[in-house]
């Protein structure tokens, strides 16, 4: 029987301990569980910058002045004496079309002139005549009326006779096309012997353009969004893609009032308005066509607290406690800076930055101004030499709120990174 006790005894010994154990065990967890996780960040101090606020485009660059070059007369081409990227000056001969049947209707009318001018020769004398005679009772009033009929219809002959040489010489002076302005044939359509169509009854035969290289401008679309940020004389650098290493500056000096929409109608629909910069230092050869990058500059604020532009995060404001329903209606959430006074939060996101104070960080709201590639103008919200959290992404938009605790850490250099990779 003694020996049944202690068995007994040491058992429960046993699970008392095992018990016991589990318990820690159990605690241990429990607590672990409720420990804050510490998120590592990187930080930045709050300083005074000079932002320039810079709107971003893509478009061609194109001559400021360029004229297409149509016939008003269709025909033949006869006559070709320029090739696309010659130099011309105005008055000089672009082209000449066939004149044959032009020199022909010349005259023609030329002849129907003459017929005309012999008409009325013959019909004022008589005219003068008759109305002397009529003046003195000597001939009848019908006499009269039809000596006047013909002088006036061989007046009307011979200025319409007149009026159709003018158009048959008007139209053989155009037979020759000059060029109106000095510049560059930037492109060549048309072929010696081709035939082509005149402006006087149809659209006209697009036969060449005349370019002034000299003066060239920047052309792109720029969105709704942005185009109000846009003022005239904004100042412009422009990259171009045939030469990467280099830019070119520019001003603009136009602005689209009416916007181009393309996709009108679907989802992909895109609103935009054209705006052109005038290149004012080239030092390279730009061509009409060359695809290009405009990075305008539309705003300028010196001295203005900033942050770095991923710093500014978006979070709702935190609510506590419930409003009783009304009249059936769910409840809506308090925030507690209304205090419970009962008032319905705006459930609306703010803009914050997350500022370190004691290894703890704290949601600031902020009211933010204009902002280039690194910094954001913060006009409302933070002081000079704050810390805020710049980094990681990860950590900014996802992992802290107000009040979480973190380790400050050094911004891996990029050499530093390259080694972990290796590594």
């Amino acid at each position: 029987m003694a020996t049944n006790g202690k068995k007994s005894r040491k058992k429960i010994i046993i699970f008392s301990i095992i018990g016991l154990l589990a318990v820690t065990a159990g605690v241990v967890l429990f607590l672990g569980s409720k420990k804050e996780p510490i998120v590592s960040v990187q930080v930045e101090k709050v300083k005074r910058h000079t932002i320039t606020q810079v709107v971003t485009a893509t478009g061609k660059i194109q001559p400021e002045i360029q004229v297409k070059i149509s016939p008003e007369v269709s025909g033949e081409i006869v006559d070709l004496p320029v090739k696309e990227g010659q130099r011309v000056k105005k008055g000089d001969v672009l082209m000449k079309i066939k004149p044959d049947v032009y020199i022909a209707q010349r005259d023609q009318f030329s002849a129907g002139l003459l017929s005309a001018k012999a008409t009325l020769s013959r019909t004022e004398p008589e005219y003068n005549r008759i109305k002397e005679l009529f003046s003195k009772g000597l001939v009848s009033q019908a006499e009269y009326d039809q000596a006047k009929a013909a002088h006036e219809s061989a007046k009307a002959s011979y200025a319409q006779a007149t009026a159709s040489l003018n158009q048959a010489n008007e139209n053989l002076r155009k037979t020759t096309i000059v060029s109106p302005m000095d510049g560059t044939v930037s492109q060549l359509n048309s072929r010696l012997g081709e035939r082509v169509l005149g402006t006087q009854q149809f659209q006209g035969t697009d036969v060449m353009t005349i370019a002034d290289l000299s003066r060239m401008e920047g052309r792109v679309d720029v969105s709704e969004t942005d185009v109000v940020r846009l003022h005239i004389g904004d100042t412009a650098r422009i990259a171009v893609d045939a030469f990467p290493d280099k830019k070119v500056n520019a001003i603009v000096y136009e602005i689209a009032n009416t916007a181009k929409s393309k996709g009108l109608g679907t989802q992909e629909e895109v609103t935009n308005f054209e705006v052109k910069m005038r290149v004012i230092s080239q030092g390279i050869t730009l061509r009409p066509g060359m695809s290009m990058t405009a990075d305008i500059e539309t705003e300028t604020k010196q001295n203005v607290l900033a942050v770095p532009i991923q710093s500014v995060t978006t979070r709702m404001p935190k609510m506590e406690g419930k409003e009783q329903p009304e009249d059936g209606q769910s409840g809506e959430f308090v925030a507690a800076s209304n205090g419970g006074n009962g008032k319905k939060a705006e459930n609306k996101p703010k803009e914050v930055v997350f500022v370190v104070e004691e290894n703890v960080v704290k949601a600031m709201p902020v009211k933010r101004g204009i902002s280039n590639d690194a910094y954001v103008e913060i006009s409302e919200g933070v002081k000079e030499d704050m810390q805020v959290v710049s980094g990681s992404y990860k950590a900014i938009n996802r992992e802290l709120e107000d009040g979480s605790k973190v380790k400050i850490e050094e911004p891996k250099k990029s050499g530093q990174r390259r080694d972990d990779k290796q590594s």
